[in-house]
C-alpha cells in the first residue's frame, strides 16, 4: 500500500518492513562486511544471481538497500544504486554506457567536476564528448552520430541555473535510440522529477539537497525502467552481450527485456553493481545511507521552503543598486523564465548566481564581509552557503570554459537555506554596504 501513496509518504516508508527488523521503527545501521550463507547451495545461488540477497557490503547492505528502494519509489522508478559520491554515480553510469571510440553528447552547462571528468579523464580512456546547447535542437541533432551512446545534462545547471527543456531533449534523444541522463542534484522532487518529462536515468549527489545537512558524501543512480537497450547496437558490447564474469549471462536478456515494457527493468543498476561497483569499489557506507534516509524524510518540506526563500532573496537582490545582475530563472526578465514556469511552477530551486558592480574584486570583498552565510564548497545544505566558483570549484577551467559553463569570473553562487529569510536579507545588505 505504501508504494501506492504519494511521494512525501514514500519518502518516509518505502523499502522497509518493521516486521523483518525486530519491530525497529527507524532503519537499522547494518555495520557488517559480510553475510552468512545458510549452506553451500545458498552461497552458490547468491553468487550465480539465482537468488536475491547480500554477499559482501561492497556490493550492498540492508541499510543501503532501503535507501535505494526508497529513492526509486519516491521518483516512481524501477530501481536505484547508491554510491560513495555524486561523482562516482556520474562516472560509473556514463562509463558503463560508453565504449572506447564512442561519444557522449553533453550540455556545456555542468558542474565543474563533471566538465573535467568528461573533457579530460574520459578522453584519456578513449571516451569522447561533444558539448552542445541541448536546448538548440539543430545543434543537438548535428552532434549525434552512430557512435553516440547517451545525452547528458543537468536539470538545473550548477552554478549557472540553466534549465533544460527536458521534453524536447528527450524526444530527440529517443528518436536516435539514446537514453537521456539527467544529473538532478540541484532540484529533486518535489521541485522536479525528470522522469515525468522523458528522462531515462537520473544521477544525484546525495550530499546536496537530499541529504541536506552537510554530514556525508554520497551519490545515486536511478533507473526509470522502460528504456529498450536492445533497440540499437550502440550498447551491445556491455548491457546486451554475454558477460564472461557471470558465465556468459546477458544482463539485458535476463533482467531487461522481460521487464522494460512494464517499466520494471533494472538492467543498468544490476550491471553496474555487479561489474563497476564490484571492481572499482566506490561503496556507500551503511552509516552514510542512514544519514541520507533521515534527510529524505524531510526533503519535501525543506526543498519547498528553501525554494520559496530563494525567490524572495533573488527579488531583493535584483533591486539592489550595487547588484549588476541576478541569474535566477524565476524572475520575469530571465531568458529562461518560461522554462522555469513549465518545469518548476516558478520556483526553480534554491541555488542561483549574482554579479556585483565592480566584478571580481567586489565579489571577493562581499564574500569576506558576509556573515551568517557559510563560505564553503557545497550547495543545498539546511544552512545558507556562498562561494566564488571562478576561484574554487571551476578554477581548473579556462576563463572561456568557465564562461561556457555559466561560471564567469564575477559570479557569486548563493545557496539559500532554512534560516529566517529576514535574517538572510539583513546579512546580505550589511555585506553589500561594505563593497
Amino acid at each position: 500500500m505504501k508504494d501506492k501513496c504519494r511521494p512525501a509518504t514514500r519518502a518516509l516508508h518505502s523499502g522497509y518492513d518493521v516486521r523483518q527488523n525486530l519491530g525497529a521503527r527507524a532503519v537499522p545501521i547494518y555495520a557488517t562486511t559480510s553475510y552468512v550463507f545458510q549452506d553451500t547451495q545458498e552461497g552458490a545461488d547468491l553468487y550465480a544471481l539465482k537468488k536475491p540477497g547480500f554477499l559482501y557490503s561492497r556490493l550492498g547492505s540492508p541499510t543501503v538497500s532501503v535507501l535505494e528502494e526508497r529513492l526509486a519509489a519516491y521518483h516512481g522508478a524501477a530501481g536505484g544504486l547508491c554510491l560513495a559520491s555524486g561523482s562516482a554515480a556520474n562516472s560509473l553510469l556514463l562509463m558503463s554506457l560508453t565504449d572506447p571510440g564512442q561519444n557522449i553528447v553533453a550540455s556545456p552547462q555542468l558542474y565543474g567536476g563533471s566538465s573535467t571528468l568528461l573533457q579530460h579523464t574520459f578522453r584519456r580512456l578513449g571516451l569522447g564528448v561533444r558539448f552542445v546547447d541541448l536546448n538548440d535542437e539543430e545543434a543537438l541533432r548535428a552532434a549525434i552520430d552512430d557512435q553516440t551512446s547517451a545525452v547528458f545534462g543537468e536539470g538545473v545547471a550548477n552554478p549557472s541555473g540553466y534549465i533544460l527543456d527536458l521534453e524536447k531533449v528527450a524526444a530527440v534523444a529517443h528518436e536516435y535510440g539514446l537514453p537521456l541522463i539527467i544529473d538532478n542534484s540541484a532540484a529533486p522532487p518535489p521541485l522536479l522529477n525528470p522522469f515525468d518529462y522523458g528522462a531515462d536515468l537520473l544521477t544525484y549527489s546525495l550530499t546536496k539537497l537530499i541529504g541536506g545537512h552537510g554530514t556525508h558524501l554520497g551519490g545515486a543512480i536511478l533507473e526509470k525502467g522502460d528504456f529498450d537497450w536492445g533497440r540499437t547496437a550502440r550498447h551491445s558490447k556491455y548491457l546486451n552481450a554475454p558477460d564472461p564474469t557471470y558465465g556468459g549471462l546477458n544482463f539485458w536478456e535476463h533482467f531487461g527485456r522481460p521487464n522494460y515494457q512494464r517499466g520494471q527493468s533494472q538492467v543498468v543498476c544490476h550491471k553496474i553493481r555487479l561489474d563497476l561497483l564490484r571492481n572499482f569499489g566506490p561503496t556507500l557506507s551503511p552509516f552514510g545511507a542512514h544519514e541520507f534516509l533521515l534527510g529524505l524524510e524531510t526533503l519535501p518540506l525543506r526543498a519547498q521552503k528553501q525554494a520559496e526563500s530563494a525567490q524572495i532573496v533573488a527579488r531583493h537582490l535584483a533591486g539592489h543598486p550595487k547588484v549588476a545582475w541576478v541569474n535566477y530563472s524565476g524572475l520575469p526578465d530571465s531568458p529562461i523564465f518560461e522554462l522555469a514556469q513549465k518545469y518548476f511552477h516558478g520556483l526553480p530551486g534554491a541555488v542561483f548566481g549574482v554579479g556585483l558592480k565592480g566584478g571580481f574584486e567586489a565579489a571577493v570583498r562581499f564574500i569576506d564581509h558576509l556573515e551568517l552565510w557559510s563560505h564553503l564548497a557545497n550547495i543545498l545544505d539546511a544552512r545558507s552557503l556562498v562561494i566564488h566558483p571562478a576561484s574554487t570549484t571551476h578554477q581548473q577551467l579556462t576563463p572561456e570554459e568557465r564562461a561556457k559553463a555559466g561560471a564567469p569570473d564575477d559570479l557569486i553562487r548563493l545557496s539559500v537555506g532554512l534560516e529566517a529569510v529576514e535574517d538572510l536579507l539583513e546579512a546580505l545588505d550589511s555585506a553589500l554596504a561594505k563593497v
